[in-house]
């Protein structure tokens, strides 16, 4: 049941230098998840929900009142930073860590998520932590949204999509994922499945709705680590294709903020 951990660090590179841009324009997670998740593991209020690859805090922070303690385990001290300055709920607070190795008690976490991180993960080894760190019962749940969100204009979500396969050009010619380690998002069930540490495994469709205008959709291509690496390489926004999206959104969306749907992907798995 053991697994080899891989080096991460290429992926803790990836997601440094920008955490108050992620911070401000990536979404929060669905509102439904507290009430799904608590049901799921059978509890009225949580006493410790774990968050995994807990970023800037967003989804660390999305649990403070629904549980009596919440632990965000991040290994970007940029990220890990940012969560702490954005953060006053008192019963929140963020270990340096990575996910298959947290440190924490056995048995003690009711709920265990891993928001948008999980396939930053060797997703074996976080399998077995998570099981170790949950009681019998408890729920582990990886949540992803499908990017882009789909705005008021269906040009800027073809835009933005069009700019993500570049940017996944530019990176091959130019080698800035290097060292990066990921896993298909498609996959996390199939891989959840097979770890022998669930009793069950379902994927759930969720839906939010959050607000969004040009600057955001702007604001959340410059969220994503690849493009960010190629700026840091020292190419320009127009040579990555940024120039062009935002152009285009300020004559489609404008500044007047609409609503945005996110559509989620939730595996979730029983212990």
């Amino acid at each position: 049941m053991g697994a080899k951990i891989v080096d991460l660090s290429g992926n803790v590179d990836r997601f440094s230098g920008f955490a108050d841009v992620y911070d401000h324009f990536r979404p929060h997670p669905p509102s439904a998840l507290q009430n799904l998740l608590s049901q799921l593991a059978q509890t009225a209020a949580a006493h410790l929900v774990v968050d995994l690859g807990s970023g800037t805090g967003l989804s660390t922070r999305f649990w403070a009142a629904a549980a009596t303690e919440v632990v965000g385990i991040e290994p970007s001290t940029d990220m890990r930073n940012m969560a702490a300055q954005q953060t006053t709920a008192p019963n929140v607070r963020y270990g340096d860590g990575y996910a298959h190795d947290t440190g924490l008690l056995d048995a003690a976490a009711d709920i265990v998520t891993c928001s948008q991180s999980l396939h930053w993960m060797e997703p074996q080894a976080t399998f077995i932590e998570s099981a170790r760190i949950l009681r019998i019962g408890g729920v582990f749940a990886a949540y992803d949204c499908d990017w882009p969100p789909t705005t008021s204009h269906w040009e800027t979500d073809d835009a933005f999509m069009l700019l993500m396969a570049r940017v996944h050009q530019l990176e091959s010619e130019h080698g800035t994922a290097a060292g990066v380690q990921r896993w298909l998002k498609h996959q996390h069930l199939d891989r959840m499945q097979a770890s022998g540490c669930f009793r069950f495994t379902k994927e759930i469709l969720l839906h939010h709705i959050e607000m969004g205008n040009a600057q955001r959709l702007v604001g959340m291509a410059r969220s994503q680590g690849g493009l960010m690496g190629l700026l840091k390489r020292g190419l320009t926004e127009a040579e990555i294709g940024l120039d062009a999206l935002r152009t285009l959104a300020e004559s489609r969306l404008g500044d007047e903020l609409n609503p945005w749907y996110f559509s989620y992907r939730v595996r979730i798995g029983i212990k």
